[in-house]
Order: C-alpha cells, then sequence, then structure tokens
C-alpha cells in the first residue's frame, strides 16, 4: 500500500492548489483517506479526512470553508482542494490511509502513509 501525494508548489496568499493522492495496492474504495500537514519542528497535524462511503468529511478548524477533501473510488484517487490560501499553511503535506471505521483523525488511526508534497504560500 504506497500513497503518492502530488500537486504542490508555490502560491500567493489567496490562491488554490489541488493535491491528489493516488493510491494503488489495495481497495480503495474501503478505506478512509486523510490529509496531514507538517511544519519544521512541529508535530504532523491531521487537516481532513473523508470516510470510504464519501458521504463523510471532517476538517480541521483552521481549514474548514477553505479546504474541501473528496475522493474519487473510479480513479482511487483521493483530492485536497485548497482555496483562500495563507502563509501559515505553509507545510508538507501528507496523504494517508486509514482502516478505521468513520471519521478517524489522529495519526494513529492511519495505517499508511505516502510522501509528502510541499506548499508554501508567500505573503
Amino acid at each position: 500500500v504506497q500513497p503518492q501525494a502530488s500537486g504542490g508548489g508555490l502560491v500567493q496568499a489567496g490562491g488554490s492548489l489541488r493535491l491528489s493522492c493516488a493510491a494503488s495496492g489495495f481497495t480503495f474504495r474501503n478505506y478512509a483517506m486523510g490529509w496531514f500537514r507538517q511544519v519544521p519542528g512541529k508535530e504532523r497535524e491531521f487537516v481532513a479526512v473523508i470516510n470510504r462511503s464519501i458521504r463523510g468529511t471532517y476538517y480541521t478548524d483552521s481549514v474548514k470553508g477553505r479546504f474541501t477533501i473528496s475522493r474519487d473510488n473510479a480513479k482511487n484517487t483521493a483530492y485536497l482542494q485548497m482555496n483562500s490560501l495563507k502563509p501559515e499553511d505553509t507545510a508538507v503535506y501528507y496523504c494517508a490511509v486509514s482502516t478505521t471505521v468513520g471519521l478517524p483523525a489522529r495519526r494513529t488511526d492511519f495505517n499508511f502513509w505516502g510522501q509528502g508534497t510541499q506548499v508554501t504560500v508567500s505573503s
């Protein structure tokens, strides 16, 4: 199981980016997918999760109303649409796979992690 995150880059404050997480090696539709982010010297923090049924999503407070998590089970891909980006959103973003039913939000709920993709928001 190896999710692959992509789509990061440099953007000005107020701009948008869409991250993608392509997954393989497992039955994608049976797992929740999440996004986390990490800045140097700090712990990896939860950003958003979508459950396997697609009907449930959950966000950390700081991104509510700006970020949208989605998934396309036919393409085995999860997405994170990030709008109205702020400099404090700058981080390495990671996608992860969880076997936990529902809307997991703890790092320990996620079993498989992809490599990160850098998002830099300039002021």
